[in-house]
């Protein structure tokens, strides 16, 4: 375990403040739910709970049957990294750290169809080569909170996204909060 040099203490009601630069730095937002667990050595261990990263070989295998009847590029999010993906590409996805950007697109909610060209066309991945031609976005909200996304990319030129992708993402994410909820 990394020593930061910071100490904090508990108050009266037990509550321990998590400064700042840790929140940011490993991306903790007001609200994210947190598993906390102690070691035989008595430390105590905060990480990040991912609700959608509980579905993880799920959701691998439901990526996996959407990339083989769409031919496109199948990743799903929690709302920091790629918990699954399948299609060609795959290995530049998963479990990689999300983008900003999208990031963004799932606190707003959004569902959207892009092309390469479009202003609304955004980065999947913190390094992602951006080789896509097109990209179906669409968040999973369970219990009313946005938890991930479903997204589908589009190597092809020649083949155009449009509706079926469209259909095809938001029932994906429709049958995944639905498990969550489960």
């Amino acid at each position: 375990m990394k020593a930061t040099g910071i100490v904090r203490r508990i108050d009266d009601l037990g509550r321990v403040v998590v400064p700042k630069e840790i929140r940011r730095t490993l991306r903790i937002r007001e609200g994210d739910p947190l598993e906390i667990f102690t070691d035989r050595e008595g430390e105590i261990i905060l990480k990040k709970y991912s609700p959608i990263g509980e579905l993880g070989q799920f959701a691998g295998q439901y990526a996996e049957a959407l990339a083989q009847t769409s031919g496109c590029l199948v990743c799903i999010t929690d709302r920091d990294h790629v918990i699954a993906a399948a299609g060609g590409g795959k290995k530049d996805f998963e479990g990689k750290p999300i983008s900003r950007e999208l990031e963004s697109a799932i606190e707003e909610r959004e569902t959207f169809l892009a092309a390469r060209d479009e202003k609304s066309f955004l980065k999947v991945t913190l390094d992602d080569k951006e080789e896509h031609q097109a990209q179906v976005v669409s968040t999973i909200i369970c219990e009313g909170d946005a938890i991930g996304s479903v997204i589908l990319c589009q190597k092809d030129e020649k083949e155009k996204m449009g509706d079926t992708e469209m259909k095809l993402a938001q029932v994906a994410v429709g049958f995944l909060s639905r498990q969550m909820e489960q």
